[in-house]
C-alpha cells in the first residue's frame, strides 16, 4: 500500500518501509487502541504506524484515540490477504508526546 485515503479524497504517501505495522487482527476493543498507543510511546515523532484490524470498533476508535492523543490520522483502507480474510489498515503519524503539565 503506498497511499491512503483519509476519507475526505486526500491521500498520504508514505513508503511501506517507512511503516512501523501494530497487527490487531482478531483482538476485540479496545485491544487494537492499546497496541497502537504502545507502539507510538516507543516511537520516534514522524513514524508511521499502521495499525491492522479487524475489530469494526477500530473504524471510530482509531481516530479518536489520535484526536485525543494529538497524533496524525492518515485514514485507513481495505486490505485482504492471499486466503481472502480481510482486515482494515489504519495509518497514524505519530508526533511529539504530548506534555503534562506539571502542579506544585
Amino acid at each position: 500500500m503506498s497511499d491512503v485515503d483519509d476519507g475526505a479524497g486526500r491521500s498520504g504517501a508514505q513508503d511501506d518501509r517507512d511503516v512501523e505495522v501494530v497487527d490487531a487482527r482478531g483482538l476485540a476493543c479496545p485491544v487494537p487502541v492499546i497496541r497502537l498507543a504502545q507502539r507510538a510511546r516507543d516511537a520516534a515523532p514522524g513514524t508511521v504506524v499502521e495499525v491492522w484490524a479487524t475489530d469494526p470498533a477500530a473504524a471510530a476508535d482509531v481516530p479518536a484515540w489520535c484526536r485525543m492523543r494529538g497524533q496524525d490520522y492518515l485514514g485507513a483502507r481495505s486490505r485482504a490477504g492471499a486466503d481472502g480474510t480481510g482486515w482494515t489498515a489504519y495509518r497514524v503519524r505519530v508526533g511529539d508526546a504530548p506534555t503534562r503539565a506539571v502542579t506544585a
